[in-house]
């Protein structure tokens, strides 16, 4: 008898040495596998090849189709002098070598998370480093996911000090916050105005083979194609994006090959522009009208923005490789033939690209044009889900339905209410304005102001992330700053024809997102302050003071601690409570994604006889909750672990309580161990960390019990085993699960200023009204759904 207990106490201890090993280091090894939805071991040649061929259609179409447009809204009142058009290409190709190919390629785009880019994701990226969100509903069981990285600074280091210089002022945290949300709003907006000036300039080759169309007619043709493409957007770009890369890599290698034709054609002379001087004379001989010019050269480099937004899609290095190979050189032979045939024909600046054209190729050309147009559409349309969904999970968005088009490719989302409203304003603002020349100067505007809140967040990126020395980051903000501060201040001269559209359309969108996140801030700061305490659950009694009926109650939260005021509120007007109580909440990180088997995480509330637990589900603004059997099942499944993990734990502290010391993680990850399908981890199961009457607590638990009228009692006291307090939970399952929610209304309080009560009691409430409730978000069923009424003031 005792060579079996030595022999069982020396598996458990190889067991726990086991366990000791995966703890220091959990799910390392997944998490190297994993780099921006590819694997991180080397690429293959061909497959690397085949990634930067497809990230052609999908990325740079934006960018691509800016020869469409960019000398006439450079000039929109004809070339005074030839050497301008000189001057003008000098500034187009420093603009794409500086932008385009050093800042955003091989710089910006290192700064992605986790493969994700897009203002929020750097944002998301400082809040892992630096305790700088503003709803704090983060635990320190987070940041063990295998997708959460943060750094430990030292106290005298320059990152220590950056760290310790935002996390001491609220309104330096609330600053970020502000420049996250204002480039946000700028990326929608140009998704707004992409679209339209893209389709405009490609239909407009209509009118060179029919002069006598009006511009009515192109507008109209516009504005049927831009309403079929949003139309057809439910449809999702994965039944139709396999055309993409082939059109543009057609269009680079059109427009690359008519401007080596236009320049050994015309005027070869234009090659000189790659030298710098040139640009000094343009702005010497133009003067203020040199400067104002800038907006149109400017439109040379719009979509670069989408570029890092839609990083997600492919892996770094095969951006890298199709700009670098294909699209920079394309692009720049492309604007130097045009500048080569404007040299001998300035007159046509209105048109140029159409009339550089060869005539044998004029309309397969058109066509092209016209396909790749709607491509450069198409990215910037789903750059602006991406966007809105990252928001959205940072809570910086209203509710509204994100719909998930493909089931093999995750990151293609469609938004309807998003889509349409992105239609309107489209289609407006084509028909409005009916030319390039004020759409460019708009879509010039939101450039700016997105590269330069970028440059920003980068320098925070660079000193709290990369760590990189200060003068480095010095250098990046200096030539950044003086590169896309001149542009912005050449914008501001255009702002009254054409530039105040992104003004407007941002300040909508920013007033919609800051309030709303305003709003769900002070709803959760109300909630943290009037939360029940536990001495008063406790007080209770097993019962709780109620009648527990036979049933499970998940109750939603958006507290990840203690017990919400809602749940007082349902049993001091109820009569009865079901017999197991689940707080769920569902809580979104800064992080891209969090994996599955990490993703819930249990714990126990009271003693066991209460059986009361709570489910925090985590997920990344990536992800996409979606409330349905899958969800349940794998509550339940986490809960029945959990349970295992709690009874296993007790076994090994009552049998070697020596080995655990204050080590419970082990133990209890040892009975994961010997869960059935190994896949679970730790952390998705129970947070240790926490000592309090909220985690696990060795109490008597009464035997699952149901009495002649169907309701639980606590009967004689039961078996410490699992297997008794699984099939009782079983059975409260069986007997059915009803969803509890808040129907919260949020109020400001008498004494709040006039801007609180305007932000709260009517934008904030409205928004809340015309949004998605959260039963329809989670699509919990009416037939189980019971709202428990709430007015919260603040």
């Amino acid at each position: 008898m005792a060579s079996s207990e030595t022999d069982a106490s020396q598996d458990r201890r190889r067991r726990m040495l086991i366990l000791n090993q995966k703890l220091d280091n959990p799910m390392d090894k997944e998490a190297e596998k994993l780099r921006g939805g590819y694997p991180r071991k080397e690429i293959s040649g061909l497959l690397l090849l085949q990634l930067s061929f497809q990230s052609l259609g999908v990325v740079f179409g934006d960018l691509g189709t800016s020869p469409l447009y960019v000398f006439y809204n450079t000039f929109p009142h004809g070339i005074q002098h030839q050497e301008d058009v000189i001057g003008a290409l000098s500034l187009i190709i420093y603009s794409l070598t500086l932008i385009p190919l050093i800042k955003y390629v091989y710089i910006v785009s290192r700064a992605n998370d986790g493969g994700q880019g897009g203002t929020f994701a750097l944002y998301s990226l400082l809040c892992r480093h630096a305790n700088i969100q503003s709803i704090p509903n983060q635990d320190r069981s987070d940041e063990q996911l295998t997708t959460y990285s943060r750094s430990t600074y030292e106290e005298h280091s320059f990152a220590g000090k950056t760290k310790r210089w935002l996390e001491r002022r609220a309104w330096r945290q609330h600053a970020i916050l502000i420049l996250v949300i204002i480039g946000s709003c700028m990326v929608i907006g140009d998704g707004i105005l992409t679209p339209a000036i893209s389709v405009l300039s490609a239909t407009g080759g209509i009118r060179l083979d029919q002069p006598k169309m009006s511009d009515e007619v192109v507008v109209l043709v516009s504005v049927a194609i831009l309403v079929v493409l949003f139309s057809v957007q439910h449809y999702g770009t994965d039944r139709i994006s396999w055309l993409f890369a082939p059109i543009v890599l057609v269009w680079f290698i059109l427009i690359g090959v008519i401007g080596i034709i236009n320049i050994c054609k015309y005027d070869s002379s234009v090659l000189k522009a790659f030298s710098p001087i040139y640009i000094i004379q343009y702005f010497k001989r133009g003067g203020k009208n040199g400067w104002t010019s800038l907006g149109g050269i400017m439109l040379s480099i719009t979509g670069t923005e989408a570029v890092f937004a839609d990083l997600s899609h492919f892996p770094v290095s095969a951006i890298q490789i199709s700009f670098t190979v294909i699209v920079f050189p394309t692009l720049i032979l492309a604007y130097s033939g045009q500048a080569a045939y404007l040299m001998e024909n300035p007159d046509h600046v209105f048109d140029v690209f159409y009339r550089s054209i060869p005539e044998s190729i004029y309309w397969p050309m058109f066509l092209v044009a016209t396909g790749a147009a709607v491509v450069a559409s198409q990215a910037t349309i789903s750059a602006t889900f991406s966007l809105i969904k990252q928001a959205l999970a940072l809570s910086c968005f209203p509710n509204v339905k994100v719909v998930h088009t493909s089931k093999i490719y995750h990151h293609q989302i469609y938004i309807p209410d998003i889509n349409w409203i992105l239609m309107v304003l489209c289609v407006t603002v084509t028909a409005a304005f009916q030319n390039q020349n004020q759409i460019g100067n708009a879509s010039g505007t939101a450039v700016a102001v997105v590269m330069i809140v970028t440059t920003f967040l980068m320098v925070l990126i660079m000193i709290l992330v990369w760590r990189c020395h200060w003068i480095l980051v010095v250098i990046f903000t200096v030539l950044s700053l003086i590169v896309e501060g001149t542009y912005f201040t050449s914008v501001l001269f255009k702002i009254n024809q054409g530039g105040w559209v992104p003004l407007v359309i941002a300040a909508t969108f920013f007033i919609i997102m800051y309030i709303w996140h305003y709003g769900s801030k002070k709803r959760y700061e109300f909630e943290m302050h009037s939360k029940v305490s536990m001495a008063w659950i406790l007080g209770l009694g097993p019962s709780l003071g109620l009648v527990r009926v036979p049933g499970v109650g998940l109750v939603y939260t958006e507290l990840a601690r203690g017990v919400p005021l809602m749940f007082s509120h349902f049993i001091t007007n109820l009569p009865a409570i079901h017999s197991v109580v689940v707080f769920v909440c569902l809580k979104y990180l800064p992080v891209y994604t969090v994996p599955e088997e990490e993703r819930f995480l249990i714990k126990r509330i009271g003693p066991k006889n209460f059986h009361m637990f709570r489910c925090v589900a985590r997920y990344g603004y990536k992800d996409l909750h979606k409330k349905d059997d899958d969800f349940e099942k794998m509550l339940f499944d986490s809960l029945y672990t959990y349970v295992r993990v709690e009874y296993m734990m007790e076994e090994c502290t009552e049998s070697e309580p020596s080995l655990l010391d204050d080590q419970e993680t082990r133990c209890s990850g040892e009975a994961l161990e010997a869960h059935e399908n190994g896949s679970t981890t730790l952390s998705s199961i129970v947070d240790f960390t926490v000592t309090s009457v909220e985690s696990i607590a060795p109490a008597e638990s009464p035997r699952a019990n149901n009495n002649s009228n169907g309701h639980f009692a606590g009967g004689p006291r039961a078996s410490r085993t699992e297997i008794e307090e699984i099939e009782y939970l079983d059975r409260c399952r069986a007997a059915g699960v009803v969803h509890i929610l808040g129907n919260t209304v949020v109020t400001a309080r008498r004494d709040a200023n006039f801007l609180k009560k305007l932000a709260i009691n009517y934008i904030y409430a409205l928004l809340r009204k015309i949004c998605r409730e959260n039963s329809v978000m989670f699509n919990v069923p009416h037939e189980s759904l019971l709202n428990v009424g709430q007015i919260f003031y603040v």
